[in-house]
């Protein structure tokens, strides 16, 4: 899944990182939500959810006091074929191949 260019050059100067989650991860991060705050997220902002569900139970667990703040960009009522896939347990994993890749010069 590509980044556009300009999130791509916020990493690579540092102001910005990226994390990769599988998305069977991310969908019981949105069924969470859903379950706690009657939201059901598009799959995109799912991976957010994801992030901010695990720097809180981060902060729990070490008792460090911060705000967590994110961006819900979207609602899921366009995905519910997807929804539906991971409800029924038809949602898998994957390795994406590793490819190489040529470096970019900015």
């Amino acid at each position: 899944h590509g980044m556009a260019p300009l999130i791509s050059y916020l990493i690579h100067k540092g102001y910005m990182r990226s994390i990769a989650y599988y998305q069977r991860e991310v969908f019981e991060a949105a069924q969470l939500l859903a379950q706690t705050e009657g939201l059901i997220t598009a799959p995109e902002t799912a991976h957010s959810v994801k992030y901010v569900i695990d720097e809180a139970l981060k902060c729990k667990k070490t008792g460090e006091k911060k705000v967590i703040a994110m961006n819900y960009s979207g609602h899921g009522l366009l995905d519910l074929s997807a929804y539906e896939q991971f409800l029924a347990g038809k949602l898998v994993n994957y390795e994406p191949e590793k490819i190489e890749v040529q470096p970019f010069s900015y």
